[in-house]
């Protein structure tokens, strides 16, 4: 299945040229595990990925993520990237797909805490009904989120929101957001290989 679903991410490079992992052979277990990329391609962003069925499940989110209550950042689904790609911290080369220096700006492990009448959704309902709700444990996030899929009503267009639920640790600022959850580095040491 991940071979299948990981076609589109290897499309999209070319690996002789950048050492994003090509997730290949048989992926480790990853249990449940979530990473934030922050991405300094075309434009500064941050990728949110959650391991899924041998793949980490992606959504592009252009301003960042917020730990206020119910702030919504909009989340834009990407090709599912290789459970390696979680480690995965460096600078992308010119010419290549998102080129430009990424960081693991947060990594941990997330839970579902989605229900229904009292009972736990399993998270490949919640996928295709597009209402996904998470329990983050990371450095840096940490609580509920929820990732919504919505429809504009004038066009019909499809899209996704990342929000922040309602619980004791809402509205608590980030720590520690510059620096890189796994080498501490910045985005700009990581650019500049220092």
């Amino acid at each position: 299945m991940p071979k299948k679903n990981l076609a589109r991410y290897r499309s999209k490079r070319t690996f002789t040229t950048t050492k994003e992992p090509k997730g290949t052979g048989r992926p480790r277990k990853s249990g449940a595990m979530f990473v934030v990329q922050k991405h300094d391609a075309s434009h500064l962003h941050y990728d949110f990925r959650f391991a899924y069925r041998g793949v980490l499940k992606s959504w592009a989110i252009p301003k960042g993520i917020s730990s206020k209550l119910g702030e919504k950042h909009l989340a834009v689904p990407t090709e599912d990237h290789p459970l390696a790609y979680a480690h995965f911290e460096g600078v992308i080369p010119e010419g290549n797909y998102g080129a430009g220096p990424v960081m693991v700006w947060d990594i941990g492990t997330y839970t579902n805490i989605k229900r229904d009448n009292g009972k736990l959704v399993p998270l490949s309902t919640c996928l295709r009904k597009g209402r996904i709700e998470l329990w983050l444990e990371g450095s840096k996030l940490k609580g509920g989120y929820a990732l919504i899929r919505t429809t504009r009503a004038k066009t019909g267009e499809q899209y996704w929101l990342l929000l922040k639920m309602k619980d004791k640790l809402a509205n608590k600022p980030f720590k520690n957001t510059t620096k890189s959850a796994l080498s501490g580095r910045t985005l700009k040491q990581i650019a500049s290989n220092t």
